[in-house]
């Protein structure tokens, strides 16, 4: 009995085995990969329709479902992407720099299977090689876009070293509710070269991918144009924050709050590093970050002989985008606020405006005095030339009476 319970499971693996090797084989059915694979560009900056037929020995078999197993690779993720579609034509986005490599696999169900899914052995392949061509070495540098606030988009990007002075750059972009594709709007211009562009005004959705791409001509001919992909909502930069409150509370403990940034980004999206350090005789002590995700931080109190600052910014969560950018820190908030100055009584003070109305006057008495003098000294100055006249009329009268 032992050894009869013991191979009935051995026998019912063997039974399924047989069973399956007859689903994948003895209905005789080959499936083949599809056929005729055709990439379309309808010049959405490399927005690309992928179009292919079912493979000829499928044709006539209408009562088998078939669907196709899609892998490309995704110039910008760097990786092989995987999708499976009942229809012959899918779209994808391509780097048009790179190359565009795409594989097709046929799966087939239902009765011809004997209900079992076959997937062909082999696949069928496009390589197709990018024909964007240029200067070498002409490509932009340190393309880089920021989505302010939620409130308006900016992108950068720097010339290559080897690009002409007098080349001229162009950006365009699409995205999926666009009907064809767009220039910028308002360039940035530094030093007669665009260098960037300004998308106030206009709306960029999130969650969608959009592309663009900077190209342009110079003197030696086209330069190598430079494709990005990105969703706005990663790239978000917050404002500033404004109000930061820091007070003392019971225990000797400092208690800091803040407001979150004015504008479209919601609260719970965001978190917040506070900046920490402390100022003395000494100078400036080494920082310490804290991360939060509360608007609000207790503290102890410690060097208080020392004054403490503390700065806050923030960035968005890993829940509600993939990444973002720092906002620039707050002001400073410290404890005490200003450096105390020591000051004497008010009635220490009196003597000091005593002493100045003194002074005053003293140096008014002096310039009076002074005065005084310069015009005595002046009177006398008159005086003298009149004694002189009157002592010579006295000795011409002495002498003419001797005379007579």
């Amino acid at each position: 009995m032992a050894s009869k319970s013991w191979l009935t499971p051995q026998v019912t693996l063997v039974l399924l085995l047989i069973t399956w090797r007859e689903s994948m084989y003895c209905s005789g059915v080959t499936v083949d990969p599809p056929e005729d694979i055709v990439i379309l560009d309808p010049g959405h900056l490399g927005h690309l329709v992928i179009t292919w037929n079912i493979p000829a020995s499928l044709i006539n078999m209408r009562e088998c479902p078939k669907q196709y197993q899609l892998e490309y690779f995704d110039t910008y993720r760097d990786r092989w992407t995987t999708i499976r579609t009942a229809r012959r034509t899918y779209s994808a986005q391509f780097d048009l720099t790179k190359d565009v490599r795409v594989r097709l696999y046929t799966l087939l169900s239902g009765p011809c299977t004997n209900g079992t899914m076959i997937k062909s052995t082999s696949y069928t392949e496009l390589v197709q090689k990018p024909t964007n061509t240029g200067v070498v070495g002409t490509a932009v540098q340190d393309f880089v876009c920021v989505y302010h606030n939620m409130n308006y988009m900016m992108c950068n990007w720097e010339r290559s070293p080897k690009m002409l002075a007098d080349s001229q750059q162009n950006l365009f972009f699409w995205h999926g509710e666009l009907e064809q594709v767009e220039e910028c709007p308002r360039y940035v211009i530094s030093s007669g070269v665009r260098k960037g562009c300004n998308f106030t005004g206009i709306s960029l959705p999130d969650f969608t991918d959009i592309i663009f791409c900077v190209n342009g001509t110079s003197p030696e001919g086209p330069l190598i144009p430079t494709f990005i992909s990105l969703q706005i909502q990663n790239y978000v930069k917050p404002e500033i924050t404004e109000k930061v409150i820091l007070q003392t509370g019971p225990d000797m403990q400092l208690e800091l709050n803040w407001d979150r940034p004015v504008g479209s980004v919601p609260g719970h999206c965001l978190k917040w590093e506070v900046e920490r350090y402390q100022e003395g005789p000494d100078g400036k002590t080494a920082p310490v970050y804290v991360i939060t995700e509360q608007m609000s931080l207790t503290l102890p109190y410690i060097h208080d002989k020392e004054k403490n600052c503390f700065r806050v910014r923030s960035k968005l969560q890993k829940y509600c985008a993939d990444k973002s950018f720092w906002s620039e820190w707050s002001r400073p908030a410290c404890h005490p606020e200003k450096n105390e100055i020591k000051l004497e009584p008010e009635w220490d003070m009196v003597p000091v405006y005593v002493y100045i109305a003194v002074t005053i006057i003293t140096i008014l008495v002096l310039l009076l005095c002074v005065g005084a003098v310069l015009k005595v000294r002046s009177s006398k100055q008159v005086k003298k030339p009149d004694s002189l006249l009157t002592m010579l009329f006295a000795r011409n009268s002495v002498l003419t009476v001797v005379e007579a």
